[in-house]
Parts: C-alpha cells; sequence; structure tokens
C-alpha cells in the first residue's frame, strides 16, 4: 500500500486493528531492554542489533557492572570490550561504534543522550530505528520503531508494501495515528512473540485474523 490518503474504510480497519492490540496487549508504555539510564537504554539498543532482547539483558546485567560510566565506556580497550560483548553477534563493529559513541557524548554532548533524531543519527552506531528506541523511551517524542516484528507484521496487515525499515516508519507514520506510533511497536512485538511468529505463525488463533490482509494466512 502506497499510503497518502486512507480512505474512510481502511481508517476504520487500522482503527479496528489498533483497538484489537490495545484489548489484547499493554497499552503501557514499557521497554524490553533492562536499563536505569538513557545512556544505558542507548548502548543495550546498539548490543540489540540482530540479537534478541533476552541475550542483550543477560549482557548487560554484567556489562552495566564492569563499565559504570559513559566515561568507562569511552575508556575502554576494543579488544576487552569485545570479548564482553561478544554473544551479541557483530560484536567487532558493535565495540567500535559503543566507543565512538559514548566518547562523543562526553566530549560533545556533556553525558547527555541528544533528543533530537539528527544529532542521533549522527553518533557511531545509531540509526532511525535506535534514534526512535531513545525518542520514545527516554523523552516520550512520538516515534515509531520499525524491528523485525514491526516490518513483518505491518507488512502482512496491509499497512505498507515497502522492504526498507526507514521507508516503512514513514508508511506507519501515516498509516497510524500519532498517539499509537510508540504503542504500536510494543504491542507489535508482543504479537509477533506469541501469535504471529515468522516460523510457524498461529493464524487460526490470532485476533486480527478477518483484519489481516496476508495471502498466506488461509494455508496456516
Amino acid at each position: 500500500m502506497a499510503v497518502k490518503r486512507l480512505t474512510k474504510n481502511e481508517r476504520e480497519r487500522v482503527g479496528q486493528v489498533l483497538s484489537l492490540l490495545d484489548e489484547h496487549y499493554t497499552m503501557e508504555y514499557k521497554c524490553y531492554l533492562n536499563h536505569e539510564t538513557p545512556w544505558q537504554l542507548l548502548i543495550a539498543t546498539i548490543l540489540s542489533a540482530q540479537c534478541t532482547d533476552a541475550r542483550v539483558n543477560l549482557v548487560t546485567e554484567d556489562l552495566f557492572k564492569k563499565y559504570r560510566t559513559l566515561e568507562d565506556f569511552a575508556a575502554a580497550d576494543l579488544k576487552e570490550l569485545e570479548q564482553d560483548i561478544h554473544s551479541t553477534g557483530f560484536y567487532h563493529n558493535k565495540a567500535k561504534n559503543i566507543i565512538e559513541c559514548t566518547k562523543t557524548l562526553v566530549k560533545e554532548y556533556g553525558g547527555v543522550v541528544p533528543k533530537d533524531i539528527e544529532a542521533l543519527t549522527k553518533l557511531a552506531g545509531v540509526g532511525r530505528k535506535t534514534a526512535n528506541v531513545i525518542r520514545g523511551n527516554v523523552y516520550h517524542e512520538p516515534s515509531i520503531v520499525v524491528d523485525t516484528h514491526v516490518k513483518r507484521i505491518s507488512g502482512k496487515l496491509g499497512f505498507t508494501k515497502e522492504e526498507d525499515p526507514v521507508k516503512i516508519e514513514f508508511d506507519l507514520m501515516k498509516v497510524l495515528p500519532k498517539d499509537h506510533w510508540i504503542l504500536y511497536n510494543l504491542q507489535i512485538i508482543a504479537h509477533g512473540r506469541s501469535i504471529c511468529t515468522a516460523r510457524s505463525p498461529k493464524c487460526r488463533d490470532c485476533f486480527l485474523f478477518n483484519l489481516c490482509r496476508w495471502e498466506g494466512k488461509n494455508d496456516e
């Protein structure tokens, strides 16, 4: 769906989808990555690329005890940090980006994670997904986070035909009311983990079955 302006029927269908998501999942803002500070969330989100939140939380439990401040990360030995985060995958790039990112935060931002998406995406290892996690969870700015669940399920719902995460984000900004931008990600993560799983979606058990546009749903 190349969305520019929704028809009345499409607006109603989107509203029905969101109402059902609200009914079945949380209406509270929550973050699946454990953190106590904005910079900890930033590092955890960098680590979450191509890695599960559960694995990241296991790693950061010890990581944030070893490196207690931004300055600790900025001064970290690259090889040592690589070993500390090895199990999250892509650890060479992640370690390098974390050190560069934290150095920039210390030197240019006084240790404060910026709110502006342009400033965030200039940090090493920070794309729009990571930036929107920070904007939504730290600053409560309406933001759409396009992770694997959002990409997969938004396509099945017919909210987008795009494959590129940035294009999907902008499609969803046109489809979804702003008050659901953050909630949608949280609810779709829950839906993607429990019902609309990547490998074996439970279509017949899905409360969105009649609203779903996925052609393969009748084969499940």
